[in-house]
């Protein structure tokens, strides 16, 4: 086959062609189009192909042990071409195992598998040069190597059950990268990786917590990310019933229809637990989107609780082992207190007029009307420019902004939240309807209420502008038109605006 040899015929040489075609094909799969692992496989197929037709052309059949040539050169040379072509043959292979797992949108995760099946395909490569490369009987080897392996396996059994374990982690998948576990000895956290060795989460304190695979085989677990993101949660709140039990709960759904961190598919429930004499015992259950927000959402529903209770007229009862005075003792001195108006009380529980004296407080409160909308009543629609401002006093209401042909929901206000400032103190357009999701009381403050205190106190404007400024920069005001809400909302613009719009002197 070599015989033929010239320097005139030097392409045609096969081992020039195999070998240009071998550093060819490395330098293109291997540097070029090693970012693109889609490319990268074809490439290597192509090259693999490519190389495969051209050892076949030349009478070199590399799964078969071939007669030895009896030249020397020769022998090298098919010996190379041999392990060249099963290289290509495992790096082909590879490339598709890799580009499979990253098809699937889960690299991370199937890590350990994919390099296992890798480590695989490396070690049938180096049987396959044994054996058709060097006639080596490859059965003698296996049977000789398995004495090896049992002292080797013996001396890392602790390594082989991580191994073992991780791979039977792998296949059985109870959990995935990103989902958030419960181990039965209390440990938590946040998979964030898995190995050979172990398996890593990152726990609510942000630390890095390294589990052997072996021991998470054994340990039960629960998997809070799983079937879905969305995770249940619960709170329990006592009540003393000054009212009926059915009152009560009609007050505790009102809160969570105000919760804007829950889920409202499935349905929120509430369930009384208890009934005595001092109290009614609720357990308000829910549903979050991650596990990461149920505690941001107890916050919200605590303090929703505290605010429709307060609403409501009703009282939090103390808990069972609570030490302290009776609760008739508790409810004579709260009845013994000076009694203070609602209007008074929504100005006290406000920021935006928490730089009023009593006096302007009081003046400001004998001017509010008390005004009252059904379930589902429009209480603003988008675009109105509202000129006055509405205290929520009990009820939930929702806010949502039409963008093309879907209906976004901003937001959810309850007792204490209030709206319309924008309109009335600046005269912009609201970007959002409200709508109630309950029967709703609202007390209104108007324009012309709020002019003689700013004509009396004219750095009552500048107070109001500073906490309207405020809300705007941690987006906590009324849901103003986009952009009219003053040129980026400055100080200056803001207090400006007041006077202008309420014609107090400069």
């Amino acid at each position: 086959m070599l015989d033929n040899f010239t320097w005139s015929g030097v392409l045609a040489d096969p081992v020039v062609q195999a070998g240009t075609l071998a550093v060819v094909g490395a330098i293109v799969t291997r540097i070029a189009l090693r970012p693109f692992p889609s490319w990268k496989l074809a490439g290597q197929v192509f090259f693999f192909a490519a190389l495969t037709v051209l050892l076949l052309y030349h009478d070199i059949v590399p799964y078969e042990v071939g007669p030895a040539p009896a030249s020397t050169f020769e022998r090298v040379f098919i010996a190379l071409a041999k392990v060249v072509w099963w290289i290509n043959a495992a790096w082909a292979l590879i490339a598709f195992v890799r580009v499979f797992l990253i098809f699937e949108r889960q690299p991370r995760e199937g890590r350990l598998v994919q390099d296992l099946v890798i480590g695989l395909i490396y070690l049938g490569a180096i049987l396959s040069v044994v054996a058709y490369v060097f006639s080596f009987p490859v059965g003698t080897l296996i049977a000789t190597s398995g004495v090896f392996a049992i002292i080797l396996g013996l001396a890392l059994q602790s390594t082989l059950s991580d191994v073992f374990s991780g791979i039977a982690l792998n296949l059985g998948r109870p959990y995935t990268i990103g989902d958030w576990i419960v181990l039965n000895d209390g440990v938590e956290g946040r998979v964030v990786e898995t190995n050979w060795r172990s398996t890593h989460l990152l726990n609510g304190s942000n630390d890095l917590v390294v589990l052997p695979n072996s021991f998470l085989a054994k340990v039960g677990l629960t998997n809070l990310s799983s079937p879905d993101r969305s995770h249940g949660a619960s709170l329990t709140v006592r009540v003393v019933p000054t009212i009926g039990p059915s009152a009560i709960i009609e007050v505790m759904r009102t809160v969570l229809l105000s919760s804007g961190s829950i889920l409202t598919e499935p349905k929120p429930g509430v369930q009384i637990k208890s009934l005595a004499s001092d109290a009614v015992e609720l357990e308000l259950s829910f549903r979050v989107r991650d596990i990461g927000q149920a505690g941001p959402a107890k916050n919200e529903i605590f303090d929703l609780i505290y605010r429709h209770i307060k609403a409501a007229g009703l009282t939090l009862a103390r808990p069972i082992d609570a030490a302290g005075p009776p609760p008739d003792q508790l409810q004579s001195e709260e009845v013994m207190k000076p009694h203070r108006p609602t209007p008074l009380k929504l100005l006290d529980a406000i920021s935006l007029f928490s730089s009023l004296t009593e006096d302007e407080k009081e003046t400001l409160a004998a001017s509010m009307t008390r005004r009252t909308y059904k379930k589902d009543s429009i209480l603003i629609e988008q675009g109105d420019t509202v000129a006055s401002l509405m205290i929520v006093r009990s009820g939930a209401l929702v806010a949502t902004r039409r963008e093309g042909h879907q209906e976004v929901e901003l937001g959810r206000l309850a007792p204490g939240d209030y709206f319309g400032e924008s309109g009335l103190l600046i005269g912009v357009g609201e970007a959002a309807s409200l709508r109630a999701l309950t029967f709703v009381v609202v007390y209104e403050i108007a324009q012309a209420s709020l002019t003689p205190l700013l004509h009396d106190r004219p750095g009552i404007a500048e107070e109001l502008a500073a906490t309207l400024s405020r809300r705007i920069e941690t987006g906590q005001h009324s849901f103003a038109t986009e952009g009219a809400t003053l040129n980026g909302g400055s100080m200056t613009s803001l207090v400006t605006r007041i006077r202008h719009l309420f014609k107090v002197p400069q």
